[in-house]
């Protein structure tokens, strides 16, 4: 079986799509092969946005598993929180679901990136959120981040929320694009490194920097 990430972000729209993208591609380069999956996608209305956003980034066509919504098992259609959107359209997300087709993914490749839908604790029910989703399957981390104002404080909660839950944060990805506010950008960067340094010593800080698609 191959080796299951999850890639959560600090908050909606801080670029963890693209990141996910990014290290899909950096992986294949180095000779592994991987697919990128969408816990869940709402605001789309026949197919998942950000799995064609990793595509394009990884260069590759739409897989098979793609066409077949393996790689996206529940699509909705108002942009809102997964357990709002079910609701809207009167049905229910079963995260068993979700895990088998990441299990049948991970039988046929060596990395399976797992995107999921805004920040850590975002709710999918009524009753659980990602958080719990992590936690209830010992997935690694790889949280999204970035220089913009606040970053500091959402980087610094979502790490201790993954402590409470005992998560296991694999990576902090610092995405640097779209360009910030540089003074607040670098100081951020020194903080967030010195923090993991101090807390998450065994957690790899990756640097996103501008790239072309």
């Amino acid at each position: 079986m191959g080796k299951i990430l999850f890639v959560s972000g600090i908050d909606t729209d801080v670029g963890k799509t693209v990141a996910t993208g990014v290290y899909a591609k950096k992986l294949m380069d180095q000779g592994f092969t991987v697919i990128t999956q969408k816990m869940i996608q709402t605001g789309c209305e026949t197919f998942s946005n950000d799995i064609l956003v990793h595509r394009k980034i990884q260069q590759i066509p739409l897989t098979q598993d793609d066409l077949d919504g393996i790689t996206c098992p529940y699509l909705f259609h108002y942009p809102c929180s997964p357990h709002l959107a079910a609701t809207l359209e009167k049905r229910q997300i079963d995260d068993q679901i979700i895990t088998e087709k990441t299990q049948q993914l991970a039988s046929r490749y060596d990395v399976v990136l797992l995107e999921g839908a805004g920040g850590l604790a975002v709710p999918y029910t009524h009753q659980a959120t990602t958080l719990d989703f992590i936690a209830k399957h010992h997935y690694p981390l790889i949280l999204v981040t970035s220089g913009k104002l606040g970053s500091i404080n959402h980087t610094l909660l979502s790490l201790m929320a993954c402590k409470t839950y005992n998560i296991t944060v694999h990576s902090v990805i610092y995405n640097r694009f779209p360009e910030k506010d540089p003074l607040i950008e670098q100081d951020t960067q020194h903080y967030l490194q010195h923090y993991l340094q101090q807390h998450f010593p065994t957690t790899e800080f990756i640097l996103l920097e501008k790239f072309n698609f």
